[in-house]
C-alpha cells in the first residue's frame, strides 16, 4: 500500500509509503491521500490528523518518471477545475498530488522528515501546522524542470510567508533547510533529526483536549473565505496548462537522470 492509515486515540496518522520513489506521489497514490482525507474529515472518531512520510522524507513531490505514462496523463487530464466551482468545502475536488484542493474542517499537521519539495511543499503547505525534523529541506525544486505548481503552491505561500519570501522561493526554487523554515515561518516548529512524527503527535494530542466545535470554527473563519481560495486554486491550474509542454519535457530530463537530488548544475 502506498499510503497507510493509523489511528491513535483521537488523531489519524496518514502516512505516503513509497520509500524507493522517495514518497512521490504516483496517480493510485495521490487517489489514495484524497481519499484518506475525505474519510478523515468524515469520521466523527477523529479530531487531528498527522501527514507524513517513511523512510526519512515527506515527499519528493509528483513522481515524475510515471508523469509520461498514459495513466498519469489521462489522472491528470480529469481534474480540470469547472467553471463556476467555489466551495471547496462542500464541493470537494481531488488535485494532481491527491487533497490540495480540499478545505478540511479539522486540522492537519505535517511532519516533516528529509524532502519536502515540488508538490511535497505543496502538500506540507496545504497542511495547517508543520513541525519539521533538524534535517529537513523545503523547496520548489519542479521550478528546474518546468514543471509548474499546481497544487495550491502559488496561493498557499504567499499566504503563509508573505509575497516577498514566497516570490524568492517560487522564483529561485533554491532549498530551505529546517532553520531558515523555522525563521520565515515555514516550519512552525523544529525538531531534533527524526523527532517530526513524535511531535506533531504531541501537538495534535494537546490540540484534541480543547471543546472541538469552537476549534474548528476559529480555524475555519481564520483561513481564506472558499470562495477567494477556488478561484485563486482555478487561476493556478489555467495558468498552469499553458505550459504543459515545458513540463512534459522537464519530466523526461528528470526520468534520463538529469538534476537529481537538488543539483541545478545538470539541468
Amino acid at each position: 500500500m502506498a499510503v497507510r492509515l493509523e489511528s491513535e486515540g483521537r488523531i489519524r496518522i496518514v502516512t505516503m509509503d513509497r520509500p524507493a520513489a522517495r514518497n512521490a506521489v504516483d496517480p493510485g497514490t495521490a487517489q489514495a491521500l484524497y481519499a484518506a482525507m475525505r474519510a478523515f474529515e468524515a469520521d466523527d472518531a477523529a479530531d487531528v490528523a498527522i501527514f507524513t512520510g517513511v523512510g526519512g522524507t515527506f515527499c519528493a513531490g509528483f513522481d515524475l518518471k510515471a508523469a509520461t505514462t498514459a495513466e498519469a496523463r489521462e489522472w491528470v487530464a480529469g481534474l480540470d477545475i469547472p467553471e463556476g466551482w467555489d466551495d471547496p468545502v462542500g464541493t470537494p475536488l481531488p488535485s494532481p498530488m491527491g487533497p490540495a484542493r480540499l478545505m478540511l474542517s479539522k486540522p492537519v499537521i505535517a511532519a516533516v522528515e528529509g524532502p519536502a519539495v515540488a508538490g511535497g511543499l505543496e502538500l506540507a503547505c496545504w497542511c495547517d501546522l508543520r513541525v519539521a525534523g533538524a534535517g529537513a529541506v523545503f523547496g520548489v525544486y519542479c521550478r528546474r524542470w518546468g514543471v509548474p505548481l499546481i497544487d495550491g503552491g502559488t496561493v498557499r505561500l504567499p499566504l503563509i510567508l508573505g509575497q516577498g519570501r514566497a516570490n524568492d522561493l517560487i522564483l529561485t526554487g533554491r532549498p530551505v533547510d529546517a532553520r531558515e523554515a523555522l525563521a520565515i515561518g515555514l516550519a512552525d516548529r523544529v525538531v531534533p533529526r527524526g523527532g517530526a512524527l513524535a511531535a506533531a503527535l504531541a501537538l495534535a494530542r494537546d490540540l484534541t483536549r480543547f471543546p472541538q466545535g469552537c476549534l474548528r470554527a476559529d480555524h475555519l473563519s481564520a483561513r481564506l473565505p472558499g470562495a477567494d481560495l477556488a478561484a485563486r486554486l482555478r487561476r493556478e491550474w489555467q495558468s498552469a496548462r499553458i505550459f504543459q509542454e515545458e513540463g512534459t519535457h522537464g519530466a523526461a530530463r528528470f526520468a534520463a537522470g538529469r538534476g537529481r537530488g537538488g543539483d541545478f548544475a545538470d539541468i
